[in-house]
């Protein structure tokens, strides 16, 4: 695809945006009653951004045009940040996280593969100088220490053989081992990589090339036109003082430094247009005074027409309204600038797509501008002060705004202080390389798998609409579990902007039986993101920093260093231990409980600029005491057995990945259907045991067929449907599902809100 094609694709984009943001406040600005259109139209916003998302990222990672990039990734945060917002309205209206949009897809003519939520490709890219940079540090560390980086490293989190298999067998393609030719890339791939690096190199060099342009041409304007811009600006002043002491009888009052100065008079206006403000000003004085009187006159019919609006707006408030939302105007923003700046661009002289130096002229004639301003009110108010002196004969009115500026600072000294006594530091003298050296040496923070969560394959649930029209909750497919993981997961911790003003989520918790893939999404969070991964499970700090102050100093360790290297993910394994109804007397000694309390006022200190993540994965969570245990996790998501069309793609795909070769003695449909109730984690374990290397050889003579495959599973034992009915009455329990029962059985939504409320 040539640049040409992208730049198409962004206009089309930009167009469907700007149409998408026209229509938003004209379906949102009226309170609705009926359920189903508030979330036809929900989804359909939803659905909408997700694919000009889709489209943006694309261009977003192709463009090498710098200025064009840093306002392509300023929409897409402002995409991201709205669909998470449309995401929150449609969990607290439909009170689940899953949703099913096959109506709308037909309607916009899309397949369900289009839902897919992607990663954007920069959460790496931007992080990769700062990813390697935290790897030597703990290189150094290490080799400071006389530890051996890879004995020390690997020793802990690859203990034995043994473990090491068990975790492969659990974490779906992890530790596969293809034969060679599986590894043989083709010439086309090869080429599509070499593009690909050096696309990043010239991105990396045209932003090079844009940070110099900004210092350089900045200076060289201050050079040419400095002199001049500050003699216009003087000129200004003294004609505003002259023409309001014309028009008023006085000279002005100087805005104050902290007020904008001469900028909140003269924003973008000619001396014209400010002292036409000034007589439209003086006109509304006079307006408001006759306002004034007519209010004192008439005090009583006012509190009459109020008693008569109460009924009114208990109506209103009963009615459905749409949040209002934090990304809107960034979006709308950035909207515009395309519109004013790029729309109807001519670029014909800019082929190699380098920085535009004209519009580093204008914006930094701007920013220059700002800062003469600065020096020429000082000079300006003096030039003020000595008119008023000369001409009105008036004395200096005293400024009182300095007493009140102290008192403001007193009290914000005194907050800051009350902040320090509360958040001490109780590791000040310590460096993060040397909190970072002992949470790796005590094997709390942990080397991070390399999985990324395309590997968690999953297809579609295209029964969940059929079965909820008759009042049954359908499990979610593997696509519904990876998308929630990319949403509350990915996208916060990946982006600072959309983590800062997106609906806060701060824990999550993966719920589901053995061998589902719980443990890998947690580290292809990390591998997505680039975060940290800190293992707080029960068994894992079990003899590590003990009684209550050995305790309170693990976490605070933790925390320092979560914080200091963001972003982190905080795992808690069979999190069900830290909160044990009753904790089995062959685990008391390993004191399971002991972060139950402190986990809630962990959370109450996590803020919006803290890209922290707590992931809790349980296969038991009915062991858990239910109260405690939903305070803590935000979000809880259901990882289910794959249903038909997962394990069809399954098969066939980790079949490939292990050399096998499908032909059409192999009958993956039977595959698929036979077994029912075997998890990813025993699919892996079955064709890894039938494709050895002896019988990859002999597929050109004998091809596989299902019955060894269905030999093979026959000695395991399935999730049956009963477990899985469990994990599903046990969610109905939950905060979420308990109002989301009450409202498929009868109740209405507010009154199940409302429950859930009072609970």
């Amino acid at each position: 695809m040539s640049n040409a094609m992208y730049n198409k694709m962004w206009h089309q984009t930009q167009e469907a945006l700007g149409a998408l943001l026209d229509k938003e406040p004209q379906k949102m600005i009226e309170p609705q009653r009926n359920q189903v259109f508030i979330f036809q139209t929900l989804a359909t916003f939803y659905v909408k951004y997700v694919q000009i998302f889709r489209n943006l990222e694309n261009v977003y990672d192709q463009f090498v045009h710098p200025q064009k990039r840093i306002l392509i990734r300023k929409v897409l945060d402002g995409v991201m940040g709205r669909i998470l917002e449309l995401k929150n309205e449609m969990v607290e209206l439909e009170l689940t996280e899953f949703h099913y949009f096959d109506d709308i897809l037909q309607d916009l003519k899309l397949a369900p593969q289009q839902l897919d939520i992607p990663i954007p490709k920069y959460f790496l890219k931007e992080k990769l100088e700062v990813i390697k940079g935290r790897e030597k540090i703990l290189a150094q560390i290490l080799a400071d220490s006389g530890i051996d980086t890879s004995d020390m490293v690997w020793r802990r989190f690859h203990q034995r053989k043994e473990t090491e298999k068990l975790r492969e067998e659990e974490m779906i393609f992890l530790g596969m081992n293809p034969p060679p030719l599986f590894n043989e890339v083709s010439a086309t791939v090869i080429q599509a990589e070499k593009v690909d690096r050096l696309r990043n190199e010239v991105q990396i060099k045209h932003e090079e090339d844009y940070r110099e342009a900004l210092v350089t041409i900045k200076n060289d304007l201050k050079l040419i036109e400095g002199v001049d811009i500050k003699e216009n600006l003087q000129d200004q002043i003294r004609h505003w003082f002259i023409e309001c002491r014309n028009l008023t009888g006085t000279f002005p009052d100087y805005p104050d430094v902290e007020e904008g100065g001469s900028a909140i008079i003269f924003s973008d206006k000619t001396i014209q247009q400010v002292i036409e403000d000034i007589i439209a000003n003086q006109e509304e004085e006079e307006k408001n005074k006759k306002k004034k009187k007519k209010k004192e006159k008439q005090p009583k019919k006012a509190k009459k027409q109020k008693k008569g609006t109460k009924e009114k707006n208990k109506e209103e408030d009963e009615k459905w309204k749409m949040s209002p939302s934090l990304f809107l105007p960034a979006m709308k923003e950035g909207c515009n600038a395309y519109k004013e700046i790029w729309m109807k661009k001519d670029e014909s002289w800019n082929f190699s797509q380098d920085y535009d130096p004209e519009l580093i002229k204008e914006e930094k004639r701007k920013e220059l501008q700002s800062e003469i301003r600065i020096q020429v009110d000082e000079l300006m108010r003096q030039e003020l002060k000595n008119l008023k002196l000369a001409v009105d004969r008036e004395r200096e009115r005293p400024v009182k705004a300095g007493k009140k500026k102290d008192k403001k600072k007193g009290k914000k000294g005194k907050k800051k202080e009350k902040k320090a006594k509360k958040d001490k530091d109780l590791t000040a003298d310590r460096t993060i390389e040397s909190l970072y050296k002992e949470l790796v040496e005590e094997g709390l923070l942990i080397q991070a798998l390399k999985v990324n969560l395309s590997d968690y394959i999953g297809e579609y649930s295209y029964l969940g609409t059929t079965l909820r029209q008759v009042s049954i909750e359908p499990m979610p497919s593997l696509l519904d579990v990876r998308q929630l993981i990319t949403l509350y997961g990915i996208w916060p911790l990946g982006s600072a902007a959309v983590h800062e003003k997106a609906p806060l989520v701060k824990s999550l918790l993966l719920a589901g039986p053995s061998g589902v893939g719980k443990k890998m999404l947690v580290h292809a969070i990390c591998t997505e993101t680039g975060a940290n991964l800190f293992n707080l499970s029960s068994s894992n700090i079990a003899g590590k920093y003990p009684g209550k102050n050995g305790l309170q100093m693990m976490l605070h360790a933790v925390f320092k260093v979560a914080r200091q290297l963001q972003p982190s993910v905080v795992w808690i394994e069979d999190t069900e231990k830290t909160f044990y109804k009753k904790v089995p007397n062959a685990e008391k000694m390993n004191e399971p409980k002991r972060l139950k309390k402190h986990l809630p006022q962990i959370l109450k200190l996590l803020k919006p600029d803290d890209r922290i993540l707590i992931v809790g994965t349980t296969r038991r969570p009915f062991d858990a005491e239910l109260q405690s245990f939903c305070k803590v996790y935000q979000k809880i998501i259901l990882v289910p057995r794959p249903d038909y069309a997962s394990r069809y793609v399954l098969w066939k795909q980790i079949i490939e990945r292990n050399g096998g070769v499908l032909t059409s003695a192999l009958n993956v449909s039977c595959l698929a259907k036979v077994t029912d109730g075997f998890t990813q984690g025993h699919i892996v374990e079955v064709v890894k045991g039938v494709l050895t290397d002896q019988r990859i050889r002999r597929q050109i003579h004998k091809p596989l067929t299902a019955v060894e495959f269905i030999t093979a599973i026959t000695s395991m034992n399935p999730v049956y449907k009963e477990e899985e009915e469990s994990f599903k009455n046990w969610y109905a329990k939950t905060p979420l599902g308990k109002k989301r029962a009450l409202a498929i059985t009868g109740g209405s939504t507010e009154k199940a809100k409302d429950k859930g409320k009072r609970k």
